[in-house]
């Protein structure tokens, strides 16, 4: 048996946070994938992992062994894509961060539409609102929506991206439209407690300058969807992310207001690590995206 083959049994088995987990991702048993990583032990004379019955954890050790050997085992799926590249043949696995938000809602489509059109591609997503570190958790690529604070990463445009301030025809008939954002600290609103500015909402003052208004409301949760399903039930203004919102105020059910007071600036954005080459298949991808949300990108 090979130290390659060992060394991505152990990365498996940390990435997937356990022996179980591990050995259903990648349709091997767990006893093969334990004895991999105690033949890998064996041979550099070390213990990589802190086990349990329950749990396990890295050793000091370990953490410096998976650090070094997911950046040797990148290195090798990259040098094996460029040599498929160069035949034409692109195939391997991507391991895709995004949010909650971006899958649930129908841009997600472009994900499932790549996966379609590249089968020999397999799409590791894995869903998380936060930002996760691509060189740290080896990431090969992520998704994200914001205003992108300079960084050690590389990133592309794939569309802009902006919320709308959104409630029900029947929540403005009882409580009126707000004509400043200031009024909204009268209002009843949803808060989005996943989102970055809870309930201090951003927006564009009447001289162009960024203001927060203070907001409060009936309910709290930290998802989008469920923030709209309150605001579709007349409970409140919501702050919705576009994309989720625009069937709804296309059909009237929801109603915007406020839109010449909200913030721009943010897009999707396709994230990924600085590299000597981008993996064939990464790019790929990254190129599918690129023109799936073209029709959306008009700035």
């Amino acid at each position: 048996m090979d130290t390659l083959t060992r060394m991505r049994a152990f990365i498996d088995v940390v990435e997937a946070e356990g022996f179980s987990a591990a050995a259903r991702k990648i349709g091997r048993s767990k006893a093969l994938l334990s004895k991999y990583v105690r033949e890998l032990e064996d041979e550099l004379g070390a213990l990589l992992l802190n086990r349990t019955t329950r749990q396990f954890s890295l050793t000091e050790a370990g953490h410096t062994y998976y650090q070094r050997a997911s950046e040797i085992v990148r290195e090798v799926d990259n040098l094996a894509d460029a040599v498929r590249e160069s035949s034409g043949d692109v195939r391997g696995r991507i391991k895709l961060s995004a949010p909650r938000t971006f899958a649930d809602a129908p841009v997600g489509q472009s994900l499932i539409d790549f996966a379609k059109a590249h089968p020999d591609i397999v799409l590791d997503i894995q869903l998380d609102d936060r930002f996760v570190d691509l060189v740290e958790e080896g990431f090969d690529l992520a998704i994200r929506i914001s205003r992108l604070e300079n960084s050690s990463l590389i990133a592309r445009r794939l569309a802009p991206f902006s919320t709308r301030l959104c409630a029900s025809p029947d929540l403005i008939e009882r409580f009126g439209a707000p004509t400043r954002p200031q009024d909204l600290a009268q209002l009843p609103c949803i808060i989005d407690t996943n989102g970055r500015y809870l309930s201090n909402w951003p927006f564009a003052g009447a001289d162009g300058e960024a203001i927060s208004v203070s907001v409060a409301g009936p309910m709290e949760v930290n998802s989008p969807l469920a923030a709209r399903a309150a605001a579709l039930a007349g409970l409140g203004y919501a702050t919705l992310p576009d994309f989720i919102a625009e069937p709804d105020l296309e059909s009237g059910r929801l109603v915007a207001v406020l839109d010449e007071h909200i913030l721009h600036g943010a897009g999707i954005f396709a994230v990924y690590p600085h590299r000597r080459y981008l993996p064939a298949k990464v790019r790929v991808l990254v190129d599918f995206l690129a023109q799936w949300f073209k029709p959306r990108d008009k700035g």
